[in-house]
């Protein structure tokens, strides 16, 4: 047990061999339409867990659902470092008022399109993101991280990030991205890494600022 323990403790430190370069697309008025965005809500991300061996239905559910959290938590967290800045000029909703709110319309029982969300938390913007997860660690590993660490070891992750504009209801920017090899195990490491490129390309990012 110590021997698991030490080495998940180590693993923390563990960086990705390599990654895919990011896949951008931005339409041509998006710049021009941050400008208007006061304030942007980070929705819950979509976590997919695949090839989960020796894991109960039940508990990858409830694992993809605790990660979701986690990672919102993290991206909130990560784009208000950058406003701190200088950086983002626009506001971001605090995502527990973002969660509670969804809640009261009732998004989980009956699903609301983008519009019918920006309507529900009156903000200008939709910050959407979708988390794939390949191959997580065996199940006692995989326990053990989750406790200690929040999120298993995975061999691959592919992320989406959108942009939402809530006024014209179309998505303005776009930024697709994957990693594999040797991933850290938490919830930072992966949106640190994730945000660091990210948020530079952001329509709502200031180039005068580093």
């Amino acid at each position: 047990m110590k021997t698991l323990l030490s080495w998940i403790n180590l693993s923390v430190f563990v960086l990705f061999l390599s990654s895919c370069g990011p896949t951008v697309y931005m339409t041509d008025d998006a710049k021009e339409l941050s400008y208007e965005h006061k304030t942007l809500a980070i929705l819950p991300p979509s976590v997919s867990i695949t090839s989960a061996k020796d894991i109960s239905g039940e508990a990858l559910l409830e694992m993809q659902n605790a990660q979701s959290l986690n990672f919102q938590s993290e991206i909130y967290k990560a784009l208000l470092r950058r406003k701190s800045k200088g950086q983002i000029k626009a506001n971001f909703q605090d995502y527990q008022t973002t969660n509670v709110l969804l809640e009261r319309a009732g998004h989980k029982d009956t699903p609301l399109t983008p519009a019918e969300i920006c309507e529900v938390l009156g903000v200008d913007g939709l910050i959407v993101s979708n988390f794939t997860m390949a191959k997580p660690m065996s199940t006692g590993a995989a326990v053990a991280s989750t406790l200690l660490l929040g999120v298993g070891t995975t061999n691959e992750v592919t992320t989406s990030l959108q942009v939402y504009d809530c006024p014209t209801q179309k998505i303005i920017f776009n930024y697709d991205w994957r990693a594999s090899g040797g991933l850290g195990s938490s919830p930072e490491d992966l949106i640190e890494a994730l945000m660091k490129n990210a948020s530079k390309k952001l329509p709502h990012y200031n180039n005068d600022r580093n």
